[in-house]
């Protein structure tokens, strides 16, 4: 792996608070940062995939709507009222 350096500008006061909560964890500034970056970095990536899984399910609902393959409102609420019921009853019987 090859390293590079990366330079920013910081409050003066932070760099050192900073560095001073990463000696109280026995760890270097450098060490946190890069950290830091590794999870930044992956929760972009992990973000990124979940968006591009999300609109490739709205896309498959929309082509079934726009195929005909769709289920009625009075459908949908009918079944869900059902298993409501279904639910409360197991409650009340204490199952």
């Amino acid at each position: 792996m090859r390293e590079a350096t990366f330079t920013f500008r910081v409050d003066e006061s932070l760099k050192n608070e900073f560095s001073s909560a990463a000696k109280a964890r026995d760890r270097t500034g450098a060490q946190l940062l890069r950290d830091f970056m590794r999870d930044f970095v992956k929760q972009q990536q992990e973000a990124a995939e979940h968006d591009a899984w999300f609109r490739r399910q709205v896309q498959v609902g929309l082509d079934s709507a726009n195929a005909g393959r769709l289920v009625a409102a009075e459908d949908v609420e009918a079944e869900f009222a059902s298993r409501r019921d279904e639910t409360r009853r197991k409650i009340q019987s204490g199952s």
